[in-house]
């Protein structure tokens, strides 16, 4: 069964507000989120350019799409940001009990590493 559906096709907007398309048939300068981190973009506060809708799993899906031209780059963490995530991490591979760093994370069920769980 095909999954491009004629009703879902609307470029002008006259139907569903904003310019919708069918599954895989957006133009060219249009890109959904996921697609816009892979290319190391961000929307930068966009609007919503365009949808594709397709039925799927539970009736009718949508994926916003974005202008690919007013993007803006992805931004990085700054130092400190970046050792504050390291020590949490790190935090949350240490275990309360025996104070050593695992090499997986404590699961919060135990509260404590696996040796010390079953000792």
């Amino acid at each position: 069964m095909s999954r491009i559906r004629a009703s879902f096709y609307d470029p002008t907007g006259a139907r569903y507000g904003i310019p919708t398309f069918w599954w895989r048939g957006a133009p060219a300068g249009y890109a959904t989120v996921r697609q816009l981190r892979a290319a190391g973009l961000r929307p930068g506060g966009q609007p919503v350019a365009a949808q594709v809708l397709w039925r799927g799993v539970g009736g009718t899906r949508v994926a916003y799409l974005y202008r690919v031209d007013a993007a803006k780059p992805k931004r990085t963490a700054t130092p400190a940001q970046l050792r504050a995530i390291d020590r949490a991490l790190t935090a949350r591979r240490t275990c309360s009990t025996c104070r050593e760093v695992r090499p997986y994370y404590i699961p919060r069920s135990l509260g404590e590493c696996l040796t010390c769980s079953t000792a």
